[in-house]
């Protein structure tokens, strides 16, 4: 997944938990990155937080973002997420749990970890 982020300038990163790694590897490559989580939580150095819940968000925080993107991200969640990211005209990406197959019309990758789920901006 990394690699794929880090060739956007910008990324909002959903669900953040305690799995910071990713953001901090893409700040490392010069990628503007705000995490967001439905609770308050700790973030590396150089990433913005924000508390948000992408199933009531706040349009603001995605306003800008190339791309909205989100690790395990359970099924429930998928529609919300590219709704958010299509607001914002930016690109979803996301992997799920296990064996959970996407919600929404996506774009498949195979990557080290698994799949990558991939769904353009609208004007993309």
């Amino acid at each position: 997944m990394l690699e794929a982020l880090a060739g956007y300038d910008r990324v909002v990163e959903i669900g953040i938990g305690r799995r910071t790694d990713v953001a901090a590897a893409l700040v490392d490559r010069g990628v503007i990155v705000t995490a967001t989580d439905v609770y308050d939580r700790g973030v590396p150095d150089g990433v913005e937080f924000v508390r948000d819940d992408v199933v009531d968000p706040d349009p603001a925080v995605y306003d800008g973002a190339d791309a909205v993107y989100a690790l395990n991200l359970p099924p429930e969640l998928h529609r919300p997420a590219l709704e958010v990211a299509r607001a914002a005209d930016a690109d979803l990406l996301f992997t799920t749990l296990g064996g959970d197959q996407p919600a929404v019309p996506v774009e498949r990758r195979t990557v080290a970890s698994g799949t990558l789920y991939v769904a353009r901006g609208q004007n993309r």
